[in-house]
This record gives structure tokens, sequence and C-alpha cells, in this order.
């Protein structure tokens, strides 16, 4: 289309003629966005991928031939010691992205009738892959699979979805509010699905389960991305999982089905770009992943069907506890005029929050807080014997939302004094972090902003090296709204230093150490009004304990900045706090340069023997500045992250 346009003479002389040629270019690409396949034709489709489904069966035994598997086990034994007076479960927290990926290979094994996979995003990397092997594999051997992804984060590939349309009669697939009908989504037409249907493109289905057998699940902040597992040479996400086994799986199976059975969940096969090709072409064949390092992949296969390794880096770590409740919104969120009713997520966190009496300790990815959610601080911060608040969240250096960034520098002055938070960012080269570096394959980090004496074939080198510090490939953010922006939207900030990055990607809440969450809600707008959320809330002290240390390993500072107050200026201080927090509340333009933290280091020694709080009285003697953004290259990120502090308060409510 693009090609015959450019071809065509301008219609009459100037502007008109442009305009002309513009607004026809502009109603032939609205024409092809919004084109459907007819009734008739969507069960054609559907009809032809229905029949082309394999029936081939590797297995004739009842229990589907299923691994043995001591994480399966775990449910075994929960469900009976259960009574309904007395529900017991085993839970697993999976801080590693290899362990991660290990319970779910070992799991998919181990089902003997269903499994049941909802997802935000899924991407066609080697992670993708191998998982995608091995729930074909269990369909084969005789497991009912239902795979649920959001449409806007799923499978980018409209062969790969025809072809998984059509694959096995034990396999179904289905897309979650599909925008504009379709299974895949180009730029112009998310730009238009932007103008006409704001408020559909925003309701996602950011919901994340594993079910096997519903006895057995895996819940928490991971998507299905070499990301999410240790497995990029880029950036990896410090995420956490949890693994729970025991009669709350059967609530989450019964949440699954209202996601399934909900007309929003579409088969691929009916949509319009994946039904036009069933129909011009039939069910094309699944192409055998071809994988970036197969070796991994390879070992990672023999490591799952290792049952003493298994049991020894995972099955050996579970903690019995007693009440687990499964929280989630539910797809009759998108139903309702004023979502945040209807926010079963929101509202229970809110509570927990609520009821805490000593602490509460809270990770987010993104520090972009709902205006309930600052008023619920706020009030929290007003009571006489106020719990301390604690909040691990990204640093800039460190996120892959670096417009979610900007708008918690801006409102940093808010949480510091209003909220009383004690706010620590994750580095983006954490020292001590629950990162498998050597599954990356990646080199670890070295400065490339250090004087280089000059010369061409060294100003060659240090271009390359400096290329090498940006990240080419957009991460999948969880932000809808920026997901589909121009590239280095989606990309970390360019750094001081290049090597493969972490950052911050749990969702995790731990109540007076009584009570641990985790969970797949970010604490922020979108989570309230858009998304669809999930959570598990564990009232158990021991596992609390256990979730908090995790949490405090993040903060150390090993692995974390403080942010504090910076040092008063010598003169007019009260008048430039005064304008600043003027600044801050406008609801656009928020120009005052000056911001009332910075981040702080941790400096050991004799008087410093341990980290202290910010709100310490010998904290500076223990801590130096090290500037608002530290490691960033401010000559690249510096000026953008100021004008969205400026001009992006507007974007709030969608973040």
């Amino acid at each position: 289309m693009s090609r015959a346009l450019a071809a065509w003479p301008l219609l009459g002389d100037g502007f008109s003629g442009v305009m002309l040629r513009f607004c026809t270019a502009a109603l032939v690409l609205l024409l092809a966005a919004c084109a459907t396949l007819s009734p008739q034709q969507a069960d054609r489709a559907y009809a032809i991928a229905g029949a082309a489904r394999s029936d081939a069966s590797s297995c004739d035994a009842r229990d589907a031939c299923a691994q043995p598997s001591p994480l399966h086990q775990l449910a075994d034994k929960a469900l009976r010691e259960s009574t309904p007076q007395q529900p017991r479960h085993y839970t697993v927290i999976l801080d590693r992205g290899t362990d991660a990926l290990l319970a779910r290979i070992n799991l998919i094994r181990s089902a003997t009738t269903s499994i049941d996979l909802q997802t935000y995003i899924y991407e066609d990397d080697d992670a993708g892959r191998l998982v995608l092997e091995e729930l074909l594999a269990a369909a084969r051997r005789g497991v009912r699979i239902r795979v649920l992804m959001d449409q806007l984060s799923a499978i980018q590939s409209v062969e790969s979805l025809a072809a998984l349309a059509g694959a096995h009669r034990n396999f179904h697939i289905k897309l979650y509010n599909p925008v504009m009908g379709r299974a895949r989504v180009t730029y112009p037409q998310y730009a238009i699905a932007a103008a006409c249907c704001w408020r559909q493109l925003n309701q996602r289905m950011h919901t994340k389960l594993l079910l096997i057998d519903d006895a057995v699940a895996i819940t928490g902040g991971r998507n299905y991305q070499d990301d999410y597992f240790d497995w990029s040479d880029q950036y990896n996400f410090r995420d956490r999982d949890l693994l729970v086994a025991g009669p709350v799986a059967r609530i989450m199976a019964v949440d699954f089905r209202r996601f399934w059975d909900d007309r929003r969940a579409v088969p691929p096969s009916r949509l319009v770009d994946v039904g036009r090709l069933l129909l011009e072409r039939g069910v094309p064949p699944l192409e055998p992943g071809q994988y970036r390092l197969p070796e991994r992949a390879a070992s990672m296969r023999q490591d799952a069907g290792d049952a003493l390794l298994v049991f020894e880096r995972l099955a050996s770590e579970a903690l019995q506890v007693g009440k687990v409740e499964y929280v989630s919104d539910g797809p009759g969120k998108h139903e309702a005029d004023t979502p945040s009713e209807f926010a079963a997520a929101s509202q229970s966190l809110g509570e927990l929050i609520a009821s805490a009496d000593r602490e509460v300790v809270l990770q987010t990815p993104y520090l972009v807080l709902s205006r309930p959610a600052q008023t619920l601080f706020e009030r929290l911060h007003q009571r006489p014997d106020a719990p301390r608040v604690v909040v691990s969240t990204n640093s800039l250096a460190a996120t892959d939302a670096f417009i979610a960034y900007a708008l918690s520098y801006k409102y940093k002055r808010r949480y510091l004094r209003d909220f009383g938070f004690n706010i620590y960012e994750y580095k983006p080269f954490p020292e001590d972090a629950p990162i498998d570096l050597e599954a990356t394959g990646a080199f670890l980090p070295e400065f490339v902003d250090a004087p280089l004496p000059p010369g061409p074939s060294v100003a060659r080198d240090r271009r390359s090296v400096l290329r090498s510090a940006r990240y080419r490939k957009p991460l999948a953010t969880e932000y809808g709204a920026i997901r589909h922006l121009r590239r280095q939207s989606n990309e970390p900030v360019p750094l001081r230093r290049a090597g493969v990055r972490v950052g911050m990607h749990a969702k995790s809440l731990v109540i007076d150490r009584r009570i641990g969450v985790v969970g797949t809600h970010n604490f922020d707008p979108r989570g309230d009004n858009y998304n669809t959320e999930s959570a598990v809330v564990v009232h158990d002290a021991a596992f609390a304990r256990e979730l908090a240390a995790s949490i405090r390993r993040d903060i150390s500072p090993a692995n974390s900045w403080v942010i504090a107050p910076r040092d008063r200026p010598p003169v007019l201080s009260g008048l430039e706090y005064s304008i600043g927090k003027i600044s801050e509340w406008l609801p656009v333009f928020d120009l005052w340069p000056m911001r009332y933290a910075t981040s702080y280091e941790f400096v050991p020694g004799d008087s410093c023997p341990r980290p202290i709080p910010p709100d310490d009285p010998d904290f500076r003697q223990c801590y130096r500045p090290v500037g608002d953004f530290p490691e960033v290259n401010l000559a690249l990120k510096g000026l953008p992250t100021r004008l969205f502090t400026a001009f992006g308060a507007g974007l709030a409510p969608i973040l």
C-alpha cells in the first residue's frame, strides 16, 4: 500500500494536494485496520484449525506418563493433610530466574490431567520456545492444555499462532481482549485503536498463573521471556514467583475458568489476520524453534528430569503454611463503569497495608502510586504510632520504564516527607542479587566513559563499546500505554558502564512480618483501573519473615542506593523548598530544577559498621550523596528525565 501511495502524483499544487493525499492514505489505512472477518468466515477458519488438529498420542497410561516430581508431591502431601477447617499448603519462593524456569518445566512434565497457563507477555525466544515445546509434548501424552495470553503482548508471529491453533486436539489457545479484532497490531493500528477505543486498548490481562492438575501453581511477576529467567545477555529482571501447593489451587482453577470462558478470550483462528491466513493457506506447519543457545535449553531439559536436583534446589526449601488466599480481579473488572470498585486485588492489598501496626515492606518496580494509594499512605503516616514503610524499587539506571521513573522522581518529596517512606532504589549491577549470570552468557560491567587517549582507532573502539552499552532490543515493558511508543521508550537508559544489567520487577508486600504477599500488582494506577491483577496472600509468620529477608537482601548497600533529603543550601532553603512543593503540585508543568531528595551510598567504617535507615540521626556520617541518577550517562538521558518530570504528569493515570 505504501509503495502505491508513493507513486501517486500530487493532486493539485501546494498544501491542498498534500493534504488530500495524506487524508486518502489515512482513510485507506483506517479501512484496512478495521477490516473484519464475517461470522461465516470466522466459523470456517475455526473449523479449518479444528480439523487439522492431530490426535496422535505418545502415551496410553492413565496418568499420561507423568514424570514423578518432588514439587507435585508437595501438592499431594498438602491435600492429604488438609481439612476444610485447617487447610495445609506448601510454598517455595522462586527468586532465581533459572530456578523459576526449572520449576515450570518440571511441573509441566508432572501433569496427569490438565495444565492452565495465563500470562501477560509471551515472547518467541529461547525461554518461550522451551516452555511451548514442553506444553505440546504434554498435550501429545494426553494432558489438556489451555494457554491464555494477553493479545497486545502475545506471540507476535501470525504464522505461529495459526500453527498452534491447529496443533493438537489437547492443545487450546486464546488471546485476551484483542484490539482491532487482530492477533498482531502494528504501530499505525495501535494509533488508530488509541484514538477510537482508548479504554478497551488499556484493559489488559496482567494476571499470571501456571496451574498443574488444579493442585499446584506458580504465580508472581514473571512473564514468558528470556529477561525473566536470567537468559538475556543484555538485561534481566530481578523478579519473584511463588510456588504454592494445596487447596488454594482449586480457587485458582475457578478463576482461570472465568477468564477462559469470558467473551474477551478469543481463539486466534477467529481473528482477522490469523483467520485470513487459515482461509488462504490452511494450517501452516509448526516450525521447530531455533534456539539462540541450544546447549542451555538442552541443559535445562536435563535438569528438569533430575528429581534429586529438583528436590535439592527447590522442594527441600518448601515451607509448610496454613491459610493462603488467592485474590484476583477477574475479567468482570473490565465490565464495570468504575473499575476501581471491582479491583479486588487493589482493595485487598489496601486493607492489608491499613492493618499494619509496626512495618510495611513494599517492593514494586514502578513507584507511581494511584491517588487512593497516596491517600492510604498519607493517613498511615499521620498516625501517632505510624508504622515504618520500607519501599524497594528501581533506580533510573535499572528501570525498564524510563517514563514511569520520571514521574516517580517528580514525587520524591511527597513520598519521603508526606508518606514517610524509606526508599531504596535498585542498582543496575547489583553485587549480591539472586541472578544467574553464568546462564546469560554475558560479560560483566566495565566502564565506558573513562577518558581515552586520542586517535581514530581508539575512537572507533570507543564507539563500539558505547553502542554495546545501549540496548538494541526494546524490552517488553508492562506499561501498556507506552509499549508501542518509539523504541527508545522501551529501552533502559544508557549508562556509564556496559554489561548485563538487572532491573527490579518483583511485586511483593510484607505486613508486620506476619503476612506475606506475592503477586502481579505494581501498586500503580494501571493496576487499580485498567489491568486485571492477582496476588497470593500467605497468613504465616515464618513465610513473612522469609519474604522480608529476600526483600532486605535487595535493599542492602550492595544492591541498592538509599533515597534521602539532600543537604540544605546555606541560604534561602525554606524558599527553595516552598517553590519546589508548589511546582510539584502543578498538574502539567513542573519546571523547578531543584529536587528535595537525592541518592546516597553506604560508606562502611569503624563508626558505621552496618547500614542504618535514612531517618537515623547518624545517617549522613555513614552515607555519601552520589547524585540524582547514579550510573546514568547524563549527557544522553538526564535532560529527557527532567522534561518528563516537568510535562509528564498527565501520563500518571495510564502508568
